[in-house]
């Protein structure tokens, strides 16, 4: 089986000033001799120095103690949230300047490549959980800008949970494992998350996107990134707009269904961070184009909602997306440790143009990031490890600390100082030095939130109104899994209620599945997020009628669906299959830029019907129909003979076609179809009508099945079939 050429290979993928820095870091030992870290030559690195060959290891041994002390201490503290990360590096390339809004000088300069380092990840999890988890997902992208680092730290879900930062924590130790018992792992199903959630009704909306196919997404490179934050633009003359960040992958936004999901974690719980890596390490580079949503400062008071609200999105109807450049991954980490796991990411670090909000979830992020880099890398110096280095140079009178890697010459650390010559010099703002945006102010310090944030439903419903009925049915089950994984009954029935704030409809779906009633009015009081002081009716929430009803946007329906780039195929054969059929299918699936697998009852190699040999790249036994986006079963009387025998090869197809899948077989291979539980499912007749409603390709002839095939897989999932013809796989 040929494989598909790539153009760039390891160790040819392009380089930008960002990755040549990073050279001088770079060891490998290849052709090298073993060394102490001191540089002493090795002589001996299977042994510790002993007295006699069943002595005692002698303390003298100054291999061993380097070794092993270097081995106790290599393991730094974990990520409290985002653990579980992957990472790559690229570049962004601005289309046209953005002078009008911002005087950052990489949104301004079109033949620049501005150097990125990119890290995705889970939230709630551990190192060690798995990629599949039904969660949110970190997106968090370094600018190696002229100017310094910018870093764009968000998610891809634009809302989040809360309103404030000092809810943080309470949040967090909500989701994770609950303390008596550290269970459960990676998951938010279960009493003490659905406990904070139903008091606090703020998080409404976050949870309908948590409940939705976004929490469980195909691919690193199938989804959205969002800043989640309101930021500010400031352009040269000092005016400021309001500016949201948006990052719209170009092979559309795609997920897996929960089931699948659950078993992609037994089979493969690296199955994103391989994904990724695959994908670049075979040239099929991911691209994303960032998109900004701009608000006049004038224009700050005339939605239904506050700009500030981190727990509200400003629908693409009412300020439409402008894509302003594109970001490509084109280069796997040397290491993960140095670079993927020791990247700080800090939302605070910014360049002139771009400032901040009074959102108060962002002022608080502002001083956490900080705070737990200090902790997780050592000390105060963790700017100064390769990967977070800015390849603008950096110079002021911070000094010392742990781990400092920087020589600072001279006798002056401090400043105004006469005996430097006052140097380093501070820059003036018309020079590119950072000046703060100058806004009014004119209050009272108080531990109070505006009424403007009291909305907590309408964009709940908007997000739920704008879904297609299998992402609503998707966003029902996934409510009726999580709150059925409660214990506490009073919590389901207290969750129930605010549901019913949402829709009367989505409450009564999971009322049924949890055997409870929907009630006449949710629990009083809604909001348990009170001062001490404070009168439970002046936190309730209020109703608001949102002036948008319905957003094509917010349902995945409605995303790209005209490439099968990187997209994995199982093909399913045998001994004595018919290669030519095999061949010209994966042909048209390589030239489509898929990614083509065989699959058989042993590993090796199988001979076709014509005495091809064929590599095969998983048994049945270490395959599974979860880590692919199709199957296609060729042509060949002994190979058909042999799928329609073998039990694992029928729950592979009867799986993808669970799973929405498209699947193809050849004419001749219609008896193993006959085998499945779905056949039976299927019109008297295959017909176009077949091929588009259902996903499943029956063709003798092979260029035209492939055709056909090439366009079932760009759909992605054929989910309208999965109701009513669910399969017992």
């Amino acid at each position: 089986m040929k494989k598909r050429d790539t153009e760039i290979k390891k160790g040819q993928q392009p380089e930008n000033e960002k990755t040549k820095s990073l050279g001088q870091h770079i060891s490998d030992a290849s052709g090298q001799l073993m060394t102490t870290d001191q540089g002493v030559k090795i002589n001996d690195d299977q042994n510790s120095l002993r007295a006699g060959d069943r002595g005692a290891t002698l303390l003298e041994d100054f291999i061993l103690r380097e070794k092993i002390t270097h081995f106790d201490h290599e393991r730094i503290p974990e990520r409290v949230v985002h653990a579980r990360g992957s990472g790559a590096h690229g570049v962004f390339k601005l289309y046209k300047p953005l002078a009008e809004l911002t005087k950052a000088a990489f949104l301004n300069d079109t033949d620049t490549e501005t150097p990125v380092f990119v890290r995705f990840s889970t939230v709630a999890g551990s190192r060690g959980s798995t990629d599949l988890a039904r969660d949110v997902r970190g997106f968090a992208v370094k600018f190696y800008t002229q100017e310094g680092n910018f870093d764009l730290v968000g998610n891809n879900m634009p809302v989040f949970f809360i309103q404030d930062a000092m809810k943080f924590p309470d949040l967090v130790h909500a989701v994770k494992p609950e303390p008596d018992n550290e269970i459960p792992q990676a998951a938010s199903a279960h009493d003490t998350f659905w406990d904070f959630i139903s008091l606090m009704p703020e998080s409404t909306h976050m949870i309908m996107w948590l409940m939705s196919d976004r929490a469980i997404p195909r691919s690193y490179r199938m989804m959205e990134g969002f800043g989640v934050h309101t930021f500010r633009f400031i352009n040269k003359k000092g005016e400021a707009t309001f500016v949201k960040f948006h990052w719209k992958p170009l092979l559309g936004i795609h997920s897996v269904a929960w089931d699948e999901a659950q078993n992609i974690s037994g089979k493969d719980p690296d199955f994103h961070r391989r994904d990724l890596w695959d994908a670049i390490e075979s040239g099929a580079f991911p691209e994303w184009e960032l998109g900004v949503q701009i608000v006049p400062e004038a224009d700050e008071f005339k939605f239904d909602f506050d700009l500030l609200d981190s727990t509200k999105i400003i629908p693409e109807e009412l300020v439409p997306v402008q894509r302003i450049g594109k970001m490509t991954l084109n280069r796997n980490p040397d290491n993960f440790f140095a670079e993927t796991e020791q990247a700080a990411f800090h939302i605070g670090n910014v360049v002139p143009g771009i400032d901040f909000t009074n959102d108060p979830l962002l002022q608080g992020r502002l001083f956490s990031y900080t705070d737990t880099q200090l902790i997780r890398l050592g000390g105060p110096n963790f700017h100064e490890i390769p990967i977070n280095r800015p390849i603008s140079p950096s110079h002021n009178n911070q000094r010392d600390g742990f781990m400092r890697q920087r020589i600072d010459r001279g006798k002056t650390s401090y400043g105004p100082n006469s005996l430097g010559g006052n140097d380093p010099a501070q820059v003036k703002e018309a020079e590119g030095g950072f000046t703060s945006y100058q806004e009014r102010i004119d209050a009272k310090k108080v531990r109070a939130r505006s009424d403007s944030f009291r909305d907590h439903f309408s964009q709940a419903a908007l997000f739920f109104h704008s879904q297609s009925e299998p992402e609503k049915n998707h966003i029902i089950d996934a409510f009726s899994f999580e709150l059925g994984k409660v214990k506490t009954v009073a919590v389901r029935q207290r969750m129930i209620g605010i549901l019913s704030l949402v829709d009367k409809g989505l409450a009564a779906e999971v009322a049924f599945a949890l055997g409870l009633k929907v009630p006449q009015e949710p629990e009083k009081p809604i909001n348990h997020s009170l001062p001490a002081d404070a009168d439970p009716k002046d936190y309730e929430p209020i109703q608001v009628e949102g002036k948008v009803k319905v957003s094509p946007a917010l349902s995945m329906k409605n995303t790209i669906k005209d490439s099968i780039q990187s997209r994995k195929v199982a093909i399913l054969a045998a001994d004595g299959v018919d290669s030519v059929s095999l061949q010209k299918v994966s042909d048209a699936i390589m030239a489509a830029g898929g990614v083509v697998h065989v699959i058989a009852p042993k590993l090796g190699e199988i001979t076709a019907s014509d005495n091809t040999k064929i590599p095969v790249e998983e048994s049945f036994l270490t395959g599974a129909s979860v880590l692919y986006d199709a199957v296609y079963v060729p042509g060949g009387k002994n190979s058909v003979a042999t799928l329609e025998a073998e039990a694992n090869a029928v729950h592979f197809l009867n799986e993808a076609f669970k799973h929405c899948k498209a699947v193809a077989a050849d004419a001749d291979a219609i008896q193993v179809l006959e085998a499945t539980y779905f056949f039976n499912k299927l019109p008297d007749e295959f017909s176009e009508k077949t091929v588009l409603e259902e996903g499943v390709i029956l063709e003798k002839d092979a260029s035209a099945l492939a055709e056909k095939f090439v366009k079932a897989i760009a759909q992605h999932r054929f989910w309208e079939r999965e109701k009513p013809k669910q399969v017992p796989a």
